[in-house]
């Protein structure tokens, strides 16, 4: 159902599947890793109304694990890049995978994925510094990886555009002339060609860069 990609390494697509809703990816040699990619792999959707909470885990001095928010993937989303360089010291955060029986090894990192409720999703915070939103992330990656990064948000670019029309579409077919309009003056209206400048302006910056939309 997921995978996990780091620079120079292979993709993980064998998660540890640790409770009915609840995966694993373990990150060897954590400390020289920066940025890690979370993507699902298209075989299953998440059901309707669920979305995933991506974690990440490193041992503190103890050996004991801290786990962090990095964000989260969904079926409208579903891959994302996290920045992880920043965040193997500090605080960890509420986290779904204290009662897990999860086999952990020293010098060894780990990415979690919680299966949980879209509404529960909105309500969690990540932890600041590890989401990434610009395309230079890409140069993280060696060739053969950016290929594959390419596809990924290849999926999120043709959703995007295909809402964007939808948007559009449904939004101008409601369109009326000054003279076709009844007044009414508890409803405020907007006029269609400020709709449509909207609309042009989306599609330019999306051309640009279709990773705006996440800054």
């Amino acid at each position: 159902m997921f995978g996990c990609l780091v620079a120079g390494r292979l993709v993980q697509t064998a998660a540890q599947q640790v409770a009915e809703d609840k995966f694993v990816f373990d990150l060897p040699d954590y400390e020289n890793i920066n940025h890690v990619v979370v993507f699902m792999l298209g075989t299953i959707p998440f059901p309707e109304g669920m979305g995933g909470s991506v974690y990440f885990s490193y041992p503190d001095s103890n050996g004991m694990p801290v786990w962090q928010l990095l964000g989260f993937v969904t079926n409208g989303k579903p891959s994302a890049i996290f920045k992880i360089s920043g965040l193997k010291s500090g605080e960890g955060s509420q986290h779904p995978f204290g009662a897990m029986n999860i086999v952990r090894t020293p010098s060894v990192a780990q990415i979690g994925i919680s299966v949980e409720l879209l509404d529960s999703l909105a309500q969690q915070t990540p932890v600041g510094n590890a989401a990434v939103s610009s395309v230079d992330s890409f140069t993280q990656f060696g060739v053969s990886e950016q290929v594959m990064l390419g596809r990924l948000f290849l999926g999120e670019y043709k959703f995007t555009q295909k809402m964007l029309d939808n948007f559009y579409n449904f939004a101008s077919s409601f369109a009326v002339s000054q003279a076709q309009m009844t007044p009414s003056p508890s409803e405020m209206f907007i006029p269609a060609n400020v709709v449509l400048k909207w609309y042009e302006n989306f599609q330019r910056r999306l051309a640009q860069n279709p990773l705006f939309w996440k800054t």
